[in-house]
Formats: C-alpha cells, sequence, structure tokens
C-alpha cells in the first residue's frame, strides 16, 4: 500500500463514511489538534518519566487512536467508531487520585516548568486543551456529539497537569508558582 494517493491533492481528504471535505473543515481541525496531541505524548514519553505515567500515556495513545477514529466518521455510532466511553474517563481519574496522593496540596497556581519531563508533560496538557475546544466547536451543531470523547478529554487534560506535577516531584525540581504582577 502506497503511502500517498494523490486524492488530497485538491485540499480536501476522506472521511471514515467515504464522504470528502475540506482539509480547513472543524471535523478535520479536531482530529488534527488529537493527532498533534499524541504526536507530542511520544515526544513527552521520550523523557526520563516515572514508570506509572509512561505506562499511561502508553495506554492514552492507543485511546487517542479511538477518539480520531470516532471524530472522523460521521456516525459513529452506527459505524462502530464511538469506543471511548466513561471507564476510559474513570481510569484517568483514578490515575489522577493516584499521583495526587504523593504530592503536597497545590497553594497557588504554578507555571509550566521545571524538569524536562514536566515542560513536555505541560505542552501535552495545552496541546489536549486545544483538542478539547476544536471538539467544542465540532459538537455545538449536535450537544450529545462527542459527550464522551470531550470528558475523556477534559479528564485527560487534569491527567496531565498532575502528571507534570508528579514528574517535577520525581525529579526533584521545585515547582514554579506563578507570581502575581504588582
Amino acid at each position: 500500500m502506497k503511502i500517498y494517493t494523490k486524492t488530497g491533492d485538491s485540499g480536501q481528504t476522506g472521511l471514515f463514511a467515504g464522504s470528502r471535505v475540506r482539509k480547513d473543515d472543524v471535523r478535520i481541525e479536531a482530529i488534527g489538534a488529537v493527532d498533534e496531541l499524541n504526536a507530542f505524548l511520544g515526544l513527552a514519553r521520550s523523557q526520563s518519566l516515572p514508570v506509572e505515567i509512561e505506562e499511561c500515556l502508553a495506554q492514552v495513545q492507543n485511546e487517542l487512536f479511538a477518539v480520531g477514529a470516532e471524530i472522523a466518521t460521521p456516525d459513529p455510532v452506527k459505524h462502530r467508531t464511538a469506543m471511548i466511553g466513561a471507564r476510559h474517563s474513570e481510569a484517568l481519574e483514578r490515575a489522577i487520585d493516584a499521583l495526587e496522593t504523593r504530592l503536597p496540596p497545590l497553594q497557588q497556581f504554578v507555571l509550566p516548568a521545571g524538569a524536562s519531563s514536566a515542560a513536555h508533560l505541560h505542552v501535552a496538557r495545552s496541546i489536549c486543551r486545544r483538542a478539547e475546544r476544536r471538539v467544542v466547536t465540532l459538537a455545538s451543531s449536535d450537544p450529545s456529539a462527542f459527550q464522551n470523547v470531550l470528558i475523556y478529554l477534559n479528564r485527560l487534560g487534569d491527567y496531565l497537569f498532575v502528571a507534570a506535577r508528579s514528574a517535577n516531584d520525581e525529579a526533584g525540581a521545585a515547582e514554579v508558582p506563578w507570581n502575581k504582577p504588582g
């Protein structure tokens, strides 16, 4: 199978069910943001991370492919691409809770800084929030669409924040507090 098909040379791309849309379509923007997040998680995993974070991110990368498939399908339930459900968000909640038990309580806002591994996770968090915003835009025409995906991406952003804090803690890097300009 060749990697190039030449079918996208005119600025359109195909969706899962066969229809074609412009490459700047809101659905493609959402897919692209999820893909960018997945790629950046791969980069974050190249850093020295605690084992439990590395394992969680490996799982998340697989789940993000399912998120992309759901977004790429005009009728995901009919085509059986709606694979992300409450159990995936609940797994992230359990992972957040496990990491937080070993961290000092957050007393103030912290800057996205610290150890290289933590900084990579903070960038992944910000990309995750962009992906979430793109899916919100996509779902705006149908509020019930992508509900599980939205919850999952929201929880993933939370997880990445706590994982960054944990990576800083593991590396012995102090969190950098936000100093309100005055």
